[in-house]
């Protein structure tokens, strides 16, 4: 499974998941290795967990919202945490978009080690966020 350079898939009828797959396997380097990981930890935190693909190339997970989202630069994996200033971060994993009222980021270079407990919590509590938000509205 292919996507041009905007990130649209060049096969039609591509899922979600088939698109990660492809920029897991064209990102050759640490990068796809990271975002490979971080995607395998957010499906063992949440199976229930929607893998979507948004904004012409970039994988999102979503449970009853975005949970996070997983970009790839030259010189980072930032995970976007959608409501991540309303998260308890025991463990101090954001990193960046720090100043915003609502998200909250991580950004991963090369080398950094992934608190894998840490961010599987940070995943539950986030999914949590969300369906707790989707019962109150009902």
């Amino acid at each position: 499974m292919k996507a041009d350079k905007a990130g649209e898939p060049t096969e039609p009828g591509a899922s979600a998941s088939d698109l990660i797959d492809a920029r897991i396997a064209e990102l050759d380097d640490w990068r796809g290795q990271t975002l490979a990981r971080v995607r395998a930890l957010i499906r063992q935190a949440d199976p229930d967990v929607v893998e979507e693909w948004k904004w012409r190339g970039v994988p999102v997970w979503s449970h009853s919202g975005i949970v996070c989202t997983g970009e790839t630069y030259k010189n980072a994996v930032k995970l976007t945490f959608a409501k991540g200033a309303a998260l308890e971060d025991p463990a101090g994993l954001f990193n960046a978009s720090l100043d915003g009222n609502t998200r909250r980021a991580i950004d991963l270079h090369e080398g950094d080690a992934i608190d894998e407990q840490a961010l599987q919590a940070l995943i539950r509590a986030a999914v949590a966020l969300n369906t707790s938000s989707k019962k109150a509205r009902r």
